[in-house]
């Protein structure tokens, strides 16, 4: 299990399963107490934690089974999917979706940073963790690169972004914004941590549910759903698949295309990342933009086996 799973997983037992069961003995919890609890939690909005509490009572009660214990296992009766299922992960927004959620964003009663960080996730294509933790000894202004640490990255390696002229102007912004802290996000509450992980999605449902209430024809998105349509969008326009993996840092083993491929692709992927902040800048307005699907100053570099 990864360290961010396993520590997920102590904080639900801690805040949610802990308060309602830990006076009680195994045989005396059953399957109506933790449906019941599920359901307190899918209420205040968070069905995914339900389902894990499900998975985490289930995971108990089979090793108490396991080592002798004679309890029948509560969850057995409480199906994941009756507790909440969820979207197929592969959401993607349109030129048009994202064009509405850029005005929606405008009405929404929010910070300036956080429509400013959503904005980044878009541009970048960077995951969310890997932002909300970033902090500005990360962020080269003069040389328009921000260089994510590898202790920070899902695949365990650096991993360079290239800032477009647009992206550049955000982190300006943030920076007058941050007052100091060595965040680029910092809490609201303490400058001298993060914002919350949680602080973005609860932006993008307020835009979806706005949306909606508007009769706008923009489905529910996740922030990581912002990601995926970068990659989606600059795929079927014709940029290079390489550097689109590179700019998602697909390091983490998925594919052997990722694995053996260790190529940078620096100017290529800055010259992309600028043709997609153009796009994106042209949607946002209602008009249009015909990217540049290669830097005008590549060269085909000539590789020799002689020293």
């Amino acid at each position: 299990m990864a360290d961010s799973t396993r520590s997920m997983r102590k904080s639900i037992v801690e805040r949610d399963i802990l308060p309602a069961f830990k006076n009680r003995l195994l045989t005396e919890i059953g399957a109506d107490d933790l449906r019941a609890l599920c359901n307190k939690v899918k209420a205040r909005g968070a069905p995914a934690t339900a389902v894990h509490i499900r998975d985490i009572v289930r995971q108990v009660y089979a090793f108490a089974i396991l080592h002798g214990e004679k309890v029948a296992n509560p969850a057995d009766d409480v199906g994941a999917a009756s507790i909440a299922t969820f979207v197929p992960k592969d959401r993607a927004l349109s030129p048009a979706e994202i064009r509405l959620m850029y005005r929606q964003m405008e009405s929404v009663a929010t910070y300036p940073t956080i429509r400013l960080a959503l904005r980044l996730i878009v541009l970048t294509l960077v995951r969310k963790s890997e932002l909300i933790e970033a902090t500005w000894d990360e962020v080269d202004f003069e040389r328009a690169l921000w260089t994510i640490p590898k202790h920070r990255m899902k695949g365990r390696n650096p991993h360079n972004v290239y800032l477009s002229r647009q992206v550049l102007d955000i982190f300006v912004a943030l920076h007058t914004c941050a007052a100091g802290s060595k965040f680029v996000l910092p809490s609201r509450y303490d400058a001298d941590r993060c914002m919350s992980h949680a602080t973005l999605n609860r932006v993008t449902q307020i835009v979806s549910e706005r949306a909606k209430a508007a009769g706008l024809p923009l489905e529910p998105f996740t922030v990581h759903d912002l990601r995926r349509t970068g990659s989606t969008l600059l795929n079927e326009i014709g940029f290079n698949r390489d550097w689109i993996e590179k700019c998602l840092a697909h390091e983490d083993g998925r594919s052997s295309r990722s694995i053996y491929n260790k190529a940078e692709y620096a100017e290529q992927r800055r010259h992309m990342l600028q043709e997609w902040a153009n796009l994106v800048d042209a949607w946002v307005l209602g008009g249009s933009y015909t990217p540049t699907l290669l830097p005008s100053n590549m060269t085909v570099p000539v590789l020799s086996a002689w020293v």
